[in-house]
């Protein structure tokens, strides 16, 4: 039965196979569990309330497991879902801090929704037309660099320098210009172990290093006399097992941010959500069907429309359950390579995620520094999609370059995005090729203009 629904021996594979693959596809991206309630619940909202950890973790394991699951008998294959990595950032850094954390997931189901609404009129594709593709590598690599500046701080590798006026101005190495004390050990070994392993092309390598790390604090707080491990203190919790909190299921508001932040604000942070979430997907979505061999011979993905449907239906499923937008996982490439071809491989992968639900005490005791030099690897990992732009070429270059710069130094995925886009359209008029830029590029970029601008426009109308 199953070998008939799921296509197994129709496409090469075996069940075998396929379970390998899922639990290969698991242990790669497992990191999500511990890393996603990191990065949502060491953030504060417009109130300065924060996310607890533990429903965090039962959150983000909830929504892998039923999307991943969902995938695999919807769309038939090896591709796993869960919190994407990037639009968490933007949730918990750019978009918490100017409203609740009700009405930031609730820009995550609209995202999800207007995704959905994109794939049935085909949209999609047209907006993917309108992006030039170094663009969109240089919002991946941007994106990894602000997520390695993010580790690095959070592990106390680097921290701010507050001047005379108590104001935030260039980082400095530790936190005093010097690398001190046992946690910021752990954070070191913990990303050497996993440049190591990534290396060594190990399967689970950033996950390894997780575990491995962890366990090394735990050592260490018993022994040593630590006065900080930051949010969370690395101690074997009283019990491994426990009843899953599902408390942050279903609190977010649909249209909440548009009482808290102007209109322009909530649309260009929807957009970049959008942005960030379907170009990912798209590129995870081809690379990893193409790595199993099951494009067509004219190079499309089967049941196209369905995946994305899907996909679109997860940053739903995320903003709903407060894990924030979950997306396809380029981590099932990891699945693939161990025989998987079919949405079988999913089952396993969720029911997997499913058993993690009952483990929340056991994934909330990694501290920051355990985990952080997952975001530095992350980070390498989205770094080397700079190899695919033509850095000779000015009128790609350049925008490039300020996408990339921009979002790591202004600590903000939203103005990397808006700095790209409006140097490609200027330096295409400068040189007389306007007619290249696509309309909705000019659209794009009229709203981002607007959203650098907004001080003094505000004054010129009077709303000052």
């Amino acid at each position: 039965m199953f070998d008939r629904y799921f296509r197994i021996s129709e496409r090469g594979s075996t069940l075998g196979r396929e379970i390998r693959g899922g639990l290969a596809t698991f242990f790669t991206m497992a990191y999500i569990l511990v890393l996603n309630p990191i990065i949502l619940g060491s953030a504060e909202d417009k109130s300065g309330h924060r996310l607890d950890t533990v429903q965090l973790t039962t959150a983000t394991a909830l929504v892998a497991a039923v999307m991943t699951v969902v995938m695999g008998i919807g769309g038939n294959l090896p591709l796993a879902l869960a919190a994407g990595l990037g639009l968490n950032a933007v949730v918990a850094f750019q978009i918490a801090p100017l409203m609740s954390w009700d009405d930031a997931m609730g820009l995550i189901v609209v995202e999800g929704l207007l995704i959905c609404v994109l794939v049935v009129t085909g949209l999609r594709e047209a907006v993917m037309r309108a992006i030039p593709q170094p663009l969109k590598q240089a919002i991946s690599v941007g994106i990894g660099l602000f997520i390695a500046f993010i580790g690095f701080v959070d592990a106390g590798f680097v921290s701010r320098i507050p001047d005379a006026a108590n104001t935030t101005v260039p980082v400095q190495l530790g936190g005093s210009g010097t690398l001190t004390g046992w946690p910021i050990l752990v954070f070191c070994l913990g990303v050497l172990l996993t440049v190591g392993l990534l290396a060594r092309r190990v399967k689970g390598a950033i996950l390894i290093s997780i575990v491995t790390m962890t366990l090394v604090a735990i050592v260490i707080n018993s022994v040593a006399d630590i006065k900080s491990w930051g949010l969370t203190t690395p101690e074997w919790p009283d019990k491994v097992v426990d009843t899953p909190d599902f408390g942050l299921l279903g609190h977010f508001s649909l249209f909440g941010a548009f009482g808290q932040t102007g209109a322009i604000t909530v649309v260009l942070l929807v957009f970049t959500l959008i942005l960030s979430d379907f170009f990912d997907t798209m590129g995870t979505v081809v690379g990893i069907t193409a790595e199993a061999g099951l494009l067509d011979e004219e190079g499309r993905v089967p049941h196209l429309g369905r995946v994305l449907l899907i996909d679109g239906a997860a940053a739903v499923a995320g903003g709903a359950a407060s894990a924030s937008s979950a997306t396809s996982y380029i981590e099932s490439a990891a699945g693939v390579g161990e025989g998987a071809r079919t949405g079988f491989a999913n089952l396993v992968t969720g029911g997997l995620f499913g058993l993690a639900l009952f483990l929340t005490p056991l994934l909330t005791i990694v501290p920051l520094q355990a985990a952080a030099p997952a975001l530095v690897a992350v980070g390498f990992l989205m770094m080397t999609q700079v190899k695919h732009i033509d850095w000779d070429r000015y009128d790609i270059a350049v925008p490039a370059f300020l996408t990339i710069a921009v979002m790591p130094f202004t600590y903000s995925i939203t103005n990397g995005i808006g700095a790209g886009f409006l140097a490609y359209v200027v330096i295409k008029t400068v040189l007389g090729r306007a007619r290249e830029v696509h309309w909705l590029l000019w659209a794009a970029s009229a709203l981002f203009l607007v959203y650098f601008a907004i001080d003094p426009i505000e004054q010129v109308l009077g709303v000052k």
